[in-house]
């Protein structure tokens, strides 16, 4: 079973999948790094680190609703992954150029930070890169994917689930080589070779363009050949590309605004597709435009706090857990790998379930599975919270019940991301399934700005002195308890709106419903 599985998927799922991997590999071996690096390198305090970590994550899932929609209007799914390739690997590969380190003194009781402002801007510049990289990329892989199935295709939830364990190859090694490279040898050690997985990912992609079946070329070469004050209009979006660069590197030096444009970009959003659902679909595409919407709506309470992965948690592990295993002390960004690990080892196993039950008429529902994922986030937060509070005074917490935390919530994840690609990709009408796509991440956006924002309750006051470990026991575990029973509150809402959601979601063309 285990390699029929794979052989029932289109060829071209696994060049995506592989492309994927390698921009995950990138994205993630920067991640694993991020917030020491901003702590230790330029000194930041926990506040300023999450503060900068929440507007860098927030911009990288925004701009794929311009990539997407850059892409289905004009580029194509081809031209803008080579592009956002391209643009990541100068962003990574900026990464690696460190600057002098900061300095800081304590002086009448004040401290004070010396920062290179070359380096500073550098790696602003660095990351506006990878922003605008991820923007035209992400959203053209996995458009691309959903456009290999029929929108009632029985593999198709498996497929995206195979589809998300293999890019998450990526994510598996990243923490694990660049962390370790990074932490122990150099910090442009880590980030170089976060850009030459990229580089690897983007000659993958060019290599196995015939497996895509058409699905990735421009909707109207003529009209991207078409001058614009004598210039073709596809070398204008290249050119816009570089000015969408600056404007991300202005967002970051200034990123108070980025929650207000956010904010303000989210309304904009939504009320658009709300006029599209009204004045442009027939009454099925609305009803099933309008679930997706809402269930996208819902994934913001669980990425808000899954991504406490790479700031609280990141900081927590190296803080508070014990990480000493059989004598060696592991580095608290590789354990940033312990995610992607249980995804690729228990991605094949719901891969196989949904597509197991679907073809029995089984499957539970987009809703059903999401209101399964927030609810095992939800626990692993609170099982979290337990560990810490059973872990006598004075002792790390055990790195079983960090693991646990992590189990809980990649299963979780497995019940919502995979899916919620494949519902874009299925309730959407085909039209509009980048824009679609990119606003699903305009979604994980609002949550990475969230996310930032909750992360800065475990921020620990930075002085002459290490903090108390006593009051940091006790602010991660009320933090962490907050969190689990916020989560469950969500669980419930949507567990009430379930019902619709499912009814609308499943209405075929003919406005009959689709079998569960």
């Amino acid at each position: 079973m285990r390699f029929t599985l794979f052989r029932e998927q289109p060829r071209g799922l696994w060049v995506c999948a592989a492309t994927e991997m390698w921009e995950r590999f990138s994205y993630y071996g920067m991640r694993a790094l991020l917030v020491f690096y901003l702590i230790r390198h330029f000194r930041f305090t926990d506040r300023e680190s999450f503060a900068i970590y929440g507007a860098y994550s927030a911009l990288v899932y925004m701009a794929p609703i311009i990539g997407g929609a850059i892409a289905d209007r004009w580029l194509g799914g081809r031209k803008a992954v080579l592009l956002g390739g391209v643009l990541l690997i100068l962003g990574h590969f900026g990464m690696a150029f460190e600057g002098a380190p900061a300095t800081e003194l304590v002086v009448a009781g004040a401290r004070q930070v010396t920062r290179d402002p070359a380096g500073l801007n550098l790696l602003f510049l660095s990351l506006a890169l990878i922003i605008t990289g991820v923007g035209f990329l992400k959203t053209s892989t996995n458009a691309i994917v959903g456009a290999l199935y029929r929108a009632d295709d029985p593999r198709r939830d498996a497929g995206f689930t195979h589809y998300y364990m293999l890019y998450n190859v990526g994510g598996f090694l990243a923490p694990l080589v660049c962390g370790w490279l990074g932490e122990r040898y150099g910090w442009r050690y880590g980030f170089g070779l976060a850009g030459v997985g990229m580089v690897v990912g983007l000659i993958g992609f060019l290599r196995g363009q015939q497996h895509l079946e058409g699905k990735a070329e421009p909707p109207s070469a003529e009209r991207l050949r078409e001058p614009l004050f004598g210039i073709r209009k596809e070398w204008w979006i290249y050119a816009g590309s570089v000015g969408f660069v600056a404007l991300m590197w202005l967002l970051l030096v200034r990123r108070g605004v980025v929650g207000p444009l956010l904010a303000a970009f989210g309304v904009a959003v939504g009320g658009w597709l709300v006029y599209y659902a009204v004045a442009r679909c027939n009454p099925v595409e609305r009803r099933r435009l309008i679930a997706c919407g809402a269930l996208t709506a819902f994934t913001i309470g669980f990425w808000a706090f899954y991504e406490q992965m790479g700031s609280s948690l990141a900081l927590f592990s190296e803080r508070m857990v014990d990480r000493q295993v059989l004598g060696f002390e592991i580095p608290a960004s590789t354990l940033q790998a312990i995610p992607s690990l249980f995804v690729m080892l228990l991605a094949p196993g719901f891969g196989a379930l949904w597509l197991w039950l679907g073809r029995r008429g089984r499957e539970p529902s987009t809703s059903v599975k999401f209101v399964a994922a927030i609810g095992q986030l939800a626990v692993g937060f609170l099982v979290l919270a337990v560990g810490i509070a059973a872990t006598p005074t004075g002792q790390p917490v055990p790195l079983a019940w960090f693991g646990l935390n992590f189990l809980l919530l990649v299963t979780g994840e497995l019940c919502l991301a995979p899916v919620g690609i494949s519902m874009i990709s299925r309730l959407s009408p085909q039209r509009i399934v980048g824009v679609m796509m990119g606003a699903f991440l305009l979604a994980y956006s609002a949550s990475s700005y969230l996310a930032g924002l909750i992360a800065r309750l475990t921020s620990v006051p930075t002085g002459t002195e290490p903090a108390d470990p006593v009051v940091m026991r006790s602010l991660y575990g009320a933090v962490f308890l907050k969190l689990g029973v916020a989560a469950l509150v969500v669980a419930a809402v949507l567990v009430v709106c379930a019902p619709a959601l499912t009814r609308a979601s499943r209405m075929t063309e003919d406005g009959s419903l689709r079998p569960s």
